[in-house]
């Protein structure tokens, strides 16, 4: 069987979490799958720990020391592979928007495999019928203020309302060419074509269902939706015991301990300004607390309001923002802090949090209902929009050593129910089946 992925966002970067579940899953399916046969479309070439699979699970970039480019004949760009069973296809597109509506879509028209695993963006509207896609969240359909409505088209004016009035056209006034109204045609479109769904939970499960379920058949989206937890990198994520090298890694990022760890977007959906609003309530209230707040991530939709929040209760000495961070690093940073915060108001699964778990953080996060399933008893949860209980949490594992070591102790052993292994075979099991 040809199985073709679309490894676009895999092959990113800077990648976060639907970036690094492509990108593990590919990786894992590569080291199981004997049988297969695989095509990964891409839109530029593939780089990285995606041009050999191979290696261990993740390379950083700073020990990547060979990336020459190799084609086959047939135009295949060569890659690594366990079982000698991968191949690469760039599928080349002269504009940086609707690469899955132009260029896959046209893949699909005239050489479609048998089947088609989309596990980070949309489906095309030309696809095999053994499709299958995963669908993180929903989030843009239950809270559209925690997202950016961008205009998607070329920079100039006139091209965007080209494309716009083109959208219109063929969706008959239903849609424009924004990104939330992106967001909303392709995940109803998916869950009415595409042979199975996969979600990251059993929340964004029940969520598909009880948005969705008034337009297409309950029944239906039951039978064809199956959650699939997340998982791992359990080969890197664990405590680090050198301090030492804890501390190399710290001087790097110009991090001072101690300090309380923050790892996503620095953005509206991840609540990231009321997380600083509390960080300063809870260093108020307790003179004891001299923790500095890192938080690790790219700016995106509301940094402003993050930037502003910092300026306005005078943190600028204690709150860093080192940006988007290499992987490789990321265990230093977990192993180093004293608590990992996840304010989050809206998440399909959360990976930061078992990445801390798996570093021995205790782990303070939203008592939103996909985390509450994440995280067990292994979390110290609070509710996002109540910055005082923010505060209250942050200062509770701060001050309390039991309930510190508890939570550790309920972190180790909850982390061993995921694992990228896990999800990949889960993931293959669903393919085969089709």
């Amino acid at each position: 069987m040809l199985i073709g992925i679309d490894a676009s966002r895999a092959n990113r970067n800077h990648k976060s979490g639907v970036e690094w579940y492509s990108y593990y899953l590919i990786r894992w399916l590569a080291k199981l799958d004997s049988k297969n046969q695989y095509i990964l479309y891409i839109d530029k070439p593939l780089r990285g720990g995606l041009l050999n699979l191979t290696t261990k699970q993740h390379i950083g970039s700073s020990e990547i020391i060979d990336e020459k480019i190799e084609y086959d004949e047939d135009g295949f760009q060569r890659i690594r592979s366990p079982h000698n069973n991968f191949k690469a296809k760039i599928l080349k597109w002269p504009f940086n928007f609707l690469w899955s509506q132009g260029r896959l879509y046209l893949e699909m028209v005239f050489k479609k495999p048998d089947v088609l695993f989309i596990p980070a963006h949309t489906l095309p509207l030309i696809h095999p019928k053994k499709s299958i896609i995963t669908i993180h969240d929903i989030g843009f359909k239950r809270n559209k203020r925690l997202y950016e409505d961008k205009q998607i088209g070329p920079k100039e004016k006139f091209g965007k309302k080209f494309v716009n009035l083109f959208v219109k056209i063929i969706t008959m006034g239903r849609y424009s060419a924004s990104s939330k109204d992106y967001l909303c045609w392709s995940t109803r479109s998916a869950l009415k074509r595409a042979k199975k769904i996969i979600t990251v939970s059993h929340f964004t499960k029940k969520e598909l269902i009880d948005v969705y379920g008034a337009h297409i058949d309950k029944a239906l989206l039951e039978e064809k939706i199956k959650a699939v937890h997340n998982g791992y990198n359990k080969y890197l994520y664990k405590k680090i015991n050198n301090e030492e090298e804890v501390d190399k890694v710290l001087e790097k990022y110009d991090i001072k301990k101690p300090y309380l760890l923050y790892i996503g977007r620095l953005e509206k959906k991840k609540n990231t300004p009321a997380l600083i609003e509390a960080f300063s309530i809870a260093r108020e209230k307790n003179k004891n607390i001299k923790h500095r707040l890192v938080l690790v991530g790219d700016a995106s939709f509301g940094y402003d309001e993050v930037k502003y929040m910092i300026n306005e209760f005078d943190l600028e000495d204690e709150v860093i923002m080192p940006g988007w961070v290499e992987e490789n690093d990321m265990p230093y940073l977990y192993s180093g802090a004293e608590a990992f915060v996840f304010p989050s108001l809206y998440e399909g699964f959360g990976i930061p949090i078992i990445q801390a778990m798996a570093c021995e953080v205790p782990v303070i996060a939203s008592d939103i209902a996909s985390i509450a399933e994440i995280a067990g008893k292994a979390a110290l949860l609070f509710n996002p929009k109540d910055v005082s209980a923010i505060a209250e949490a942050i200062e509770r594992v701060v001050t309390d050593s039991e309930l510190k070591n508890r939570l550790i102790e309920n972190g180790k052993k909850q982390v061993n129910k995921f694992s990228w292994e896990k999800c990949a075979k889960e993931t293959l099991n669903e393919i085969e089946k089709l």
